[in-house]
């Protein structure tokens, strides 16, 4: 019932700012209608829209770890963490009560955007839903890595870590824009190192029916967020003890 508590106080923090919520939600809309607005006057085949609607999600998805980053280093900076600490909650379940609220976010963001997807010729089928699934685990690696900066960082570093690196490092390395292969080399290597571009690859092979090539591309992304959102509860729960004492 507590971290319930936490997690509805933290769904209210969400809410009370509506515009940068919008804008969370709807700027990859935006970048969406953009890019097929392109691909309808050229001739070469850019952006078809079943190779584009996965990497706009994850790029949309990119946006939630400021929410999750700013919203847990603003508690810290007004010492309103040091007042929960005298809650009988372990640093797990604080971390899981900022989680808790952000996902319904991302669902928002997902349907959104799959739904505007439509309007663009995407096919539907069970393929789209297999690839909102797919795509769950990458929300949940934004919003630990958000955890992680907040923990760690003030407001204004959160904001240049996860607004500015972490938004444009993820869009860059993910082949969301242009094919990885077209470079290739190390800068391939570096991109394929990291969950991005495999997140892209599994909502890809999700809506084109390529069922085997999901998996080894989900697990990449699976197991990047399980070690953040591992890592962020550790460095909360040293936050926890350093702040007690």
């Amino acid at each position: 019932m507590r971290l319930l508590a936490f997690a509805t106080r933290n769904s209210k923090e969400i809410l009370r700012d509506p515009l940068n919520l919008a804008f969370g939600i709807g700027f990859p809309l935006v970048i969406l209608l953009l890019l097929s607005a392109i691909q309808a006057n050229i001739e070469v085949e850019m952006f078809v829209i079943d190779k584009l609607i996965p990497g706009i999600t994850v790029f949309g998805l990119s946006f939630i770890s400021i929410f999750s980053g700013m919203l847990i280093a603003k508690d810290r900076d007004t010492s309103f963490l040091m007042r929960l600490f005298t809650a009988p909650l372990s640093a797990s379940d604080y971390i899981m009560g900022y989680t808790l609220p952000l996902l319904p976010m991302a669902i928002l963001q997902l349907v959104i955007s799959f739904i505007a997807a439509f309007f663009f010729g995407l096919t539907v089928n069970a393929n789209v839903l297999l690839s909102f699934i797919v795509l769950m685990p990458t929300a949940v690696l934004f919003i630990g890595i958000g955890l992680l900066a907040g923990s760690i960082f003030n407001e204004k570093q959160v904001s240049s870590i996860c607004g500015a690196l972490l938004i444009n490092l993820s869009a860059w390395l993910s082949g969301t824009w242009f094919d990885l292969n077209l470079i290739g080399g190390w800068f391939k290597g570096i991109a394929y190192a990291l969950p991005f571009a495999h997140a892209v690859d599994a909502g890809r092979a999700a809506i084109s029916g390529d069922y085997l090539s999901i998996l080894p591309h989900l697990w990449w992304v699976i197991g990047y967020a399980v070690v953040i959102m591992v890592i962020a509860v550790i460095v909360f729960r040293k936050k926890m003890s350093s702040d007690k004492s």
